[in-house]
């Protein structure tokens, strides 16, 4: 036997021997489905459907999964792609579903496409497998190592020809155990792997919009954002992926990922879904009693304490640089969670804090020095210009309270009555730099003892100086203070009322 036929034979030995060993963490193909109801996209938006080459890790088994529903007779597929290793997809040729009358029904299966076809067979034991022919699955396993090499190169080149780098991993953050709590969480699964679909939208804003979506069984909030605002969606990733970024009047942060093609590429942040929705817009629809201001005033005034906190190998402090009742989320306890990272700064020791440019924020909620351009680029200075916004915002809940013995006001944002709806940043230097104007605080606010110290506590958080501005942490004590100040005078009120109606009196003489 010559050289070159003993190493040709020795070749496909190797080969095979590799596709037996490798067998089924080679790569595969699967039919590839994304439903998009034409009533709840965005425009530009529709199915996605096609072919998705699966490649796992190196001792990970590959599956084509499929989702549907059955409405009245009428099947719509939902998402149909790769999925993760799962031991009950094991030696699965055929999708079937078993479960009894699911919401939503789920098949996963092992081979090439075998997610084309789906069924549902309910309360089926011992379903016959489709077994490959051996010739067949041994000709698969030599074939499959040559071709995933070939899918390799061809991925490196298409790479290098476009110079682009790949967007961070898409991983959802796991809970910290208090032992590791100096290391970052572990990652899960990626988000791309689980069925997401947006259900309604939101709200939109500068950076892009935000839609209710569901995430398996539980719903969640996408922020959308598009190509052009890279830069915001990746300082908000960078901020929501700190250690020690879990707390809960923090908004929950689950997941990002890049979606879409090159010409119309989104980049999505996924978070907790809280239905009440922000501050601003409940404080429009309702009036709010004197334990609910408390609440929410002491929570938000928590979180943004935690925020501000250096801890010291753990978390940094970091500014919000854009703090206002629209980026205050509501649970549905009351409580609140501060939300939209887009602008903030951290710093660290010995790093710089990164793009602090000083003019940025929401023009209404700005403080006098940012107005006027004459920012400290300290961190103390950052941390006092979110403090001024806190002022504002305690005005708010202020105005929309019903303890005070007075009217309630329709809602208005700060400095609506002084600038309008829409005002300049000229504007705003008018009223707040050079007229020196806050808004306006009722009389009758001061009459009831726990507004008298929450108008006090705004006060000096709006300070024109930003050195005699309250921390946050101190606004937190002095919630507190109003909570116990109003319980006191409401003993002493109930004290004198019974005192009175305890006084035995003469009785009245007949007239008889």
């Amino acid at each position: 036997m010559g050289s070159a036929t003993r190493l040709a034979f020795s070749v496909l030995l190797i080969t095979c021997s590799s596709g037996a060993i490798l067998g089924h963490t080679q790569t595969q193909t699967c039919v590839l489905y994304s439903y998009s109801s034409s009533s709840s996209s965005v425009e530009g938006r529709g199915n996605i459907s096609g072919v998705e080459i699966c490649s796992g890790q190196k001792d990970k088994r590959q599956h084509c999964f499929a989702t549907w529903r059955n409405t009245s007779g009428q099947v719509t597929v939902v998402k149909q792609g790769c999925w993760l290793d799962d031991p009950s997809c094991y030696d699965r040729w055929e999708c079937v579903e078993r479960k009894e009358s699911p919401d939503v029904f789920f098949c996963c299966c092992e081979g090439s496409l075998c997610n084309q076809k789906f069924f549902y067979l309910p309360n089926t034991t011992n379903i016959p497998l489709t077994l490959r022919p051996p010739v067949v699955t041994a000709l698969m396993y030599s074939l499959l190592p040559i071709m995933a090499v070939a899918i390799i190169v061809l991925l490196s080149f298409w790479m290098y020809r476009h110079h682009k780098l790949a967007y961070p991993p898409v991983l959802v953050p796991t809970q910290v155990r208090p032992s590791v709590r100096n290391r970052p969480p572990a990652p899960s699964p990626v988000l791309g792997q689980k069925p997401l679909q947006l259900l309604e939208l939101k709200a939109r804003g500068r950076f892009g919009c935000v839609w209710k979506a569901q995430l398996l069984s539980e719903h969640v909030a996408v922020k959308i954002f598009p190509a052009q605002e890279r830069q915001s969606w990746q300082n908000e990733f960078e901020i929501f992926s700190l250690s020690g970024m879990r707390h809960e009047n923090l908004l929950q942060f689950l997941g990002a990922e890049k979606r879409g093609s090159e010409l119309e590429t989104e980049l999505w942040l996924v978070t907790a879904y809280h239905h009440k929705g922000s501050l601003t817009d409940h404080l429009k629809a309702n009036v709010l009693s004197w334990s609910e201001l408390c609440r929410i005033a002491q929570s938000m005034s928590r979180g943004l304490a935690y925020l501000h906190e250096d801890i010291p190998a753990y978390k940094p402090a970091i500014a919000h640089r854009d703090f206002k009742s629209k980026n205050i989320l509501l649970k549905s306890d009351l409580t609140a969670c501060i939300a939209d990272f887009g602008l903030a700064l951290r710093f660290e020791a010995g790093k710089s804090p990164g793009d602090a440019h000083g003019q940025v924020g929401t023009r209404r909620y700005m403080a006098p020095e940012v107005l006027e351009g004459a920012i400290n680029f300290q961190r103390d200075s950052f941390l006092r210009i979110d403090m001024y916004a806190v002022g504002l915002v305690l005005w708010e809940l202020a105005s929309r309270c019903k303890a005070a013995d007075g009217p309630v006001d329709e809602y208005l944002l700060p400095f609506e009555e002084e600038a309008g709806q829409h005002p300049s940043l000229e504007d705003m230097q008018e009223v707040v730099v050079y007229k020196k104007l806050r808004p306006t605080i009722r009389e009758c606010w001061q009459k009831h003892a726990g507004l008298a110290l929450l108008c006090e506590t705004m006060e000096e958080c709006w300070d024109h100086e930003a050195e005699a501005r309250l921390s946050a942490g101190c606004v937190e004590e002095r919630v507190v203070q109003m909570q116990q100040s109003s319980v006191t005078a409401h003993e002493e009120i109930v004290t004198v009322v019974t005192m009175v109606t305890n006084v035995d009196y003469p009785p009245k003489e007949s007239s008889l």
